[in-house]
């Protein structure tokens, strides 16, 4: 029977971008919840900060200081998992994020690569290289975090919310091919979330307050719900459920 207490105690987490914002919550809280976390993200200092304090309460972490979009990311993560915690049940794909806005018309394509490359290609090559991990444990779950903007239209944005729309459709499929491998595929899709990557949505007052009009809650979500979000598709509790985007955004896309 699952220790509700630590739905995940025995459970072995790789978290992408997990040095601060979203992924440092649910890094934090998948090791409370009795995970070992091979936590990734670029910045070598804030990561150590985040493994620090996941030993500091008696868990079990392994920092791998990395960039998501470099050629030998996948193999470096993979090999520091099997070194670092013995091998991969779940898998969160956290590492994304949008800088701009612009209109299509006068957006610079390298930057609708740059945004491609982050949020969707590194993706799929790190699921690519952790899928038979996840198949040999027999109990895997992978969630890639995609946004509101992947399934409702973002003007300025299209960059990002076509790279958010294509990780729910991978998502999608890949849950079909792998249900009866024992893998599990979810999406999770939040809203509006004060974070260090929205940031610059928040140094306009009139642009803020126009964002969060349209959000029935009327505010910013805060990372560490995400986390408790992740925390249902990674654990046992959601164990019948694939192929599906959580949405998470205080009744944003309810809106008609």
């Amino acid at each position: 029977m699952t220790d509700r207490s630590r739905p995940l105690a025995g459970r072995r987490a790789v978290i992408t971008g997990s040095s601060r914002g979203i992924g440092r919550s649910m890094a934090l809280l998948f090791a409370e919840c009795g995970a070992d976390v091979a936590i990734v993200a670029r910045n070598e200092e804030t990561l150590a900060a985040v493994a620090a304090e996941i030993t500091a309460t008696g868990g079990r972490c392994v920092p791998i200081a990395c960039d998501v979009t470099a050629d030998d990311a996948p193999s470096r993560i993979v090999e520091a998992a099997e070194s670092g915690i013995g091998g991969v049940d779940i898998l969160v794909n956290n590492a994304g994020g949008n800088s701009f806005m612009s209109p299509f018309e006068t957006m610079r394509l390298s930057g609708w690569d740059k945004t491609m490359r982050l949020n969707l290609d590194s993706v799929i090559r790190l699921t690519h290289a952790v899928l038979p991990l996840l198949i040999a444990s027999g109990n895997g779950s992978i969630i890639n975090v995609s946004s509101v903007t992947g399934v409702r239209s973002s003007p300025l944005m299209s960059h990002y919310g076509t790279a958010k729309a294509a990780l729910i459709a991978f998502s999608r499929s890949l849950a079909i091919e792998t249900a009866t491998q024992g893998v599990r595929v979810n999406a999770l899709a939040p809203g509006w979330i004060e974070t260090d990557l929205t940031g610059f949505l928040r140094t306009d007052d009139s642009l803020e307050a126009s964002l969060l009009a349209d959000v029935p809650m009327g505010r910013w979500g805060r990372s560490e719900e995400i986390a408790e979000a992740a925390l249902f598709l990674a654990s046992d509790a959601s164990s019948f459920v694939t192929g599906q985007v959580l949405i998470a955004d205080g009744g944003l896309t309810s809106r008609p």
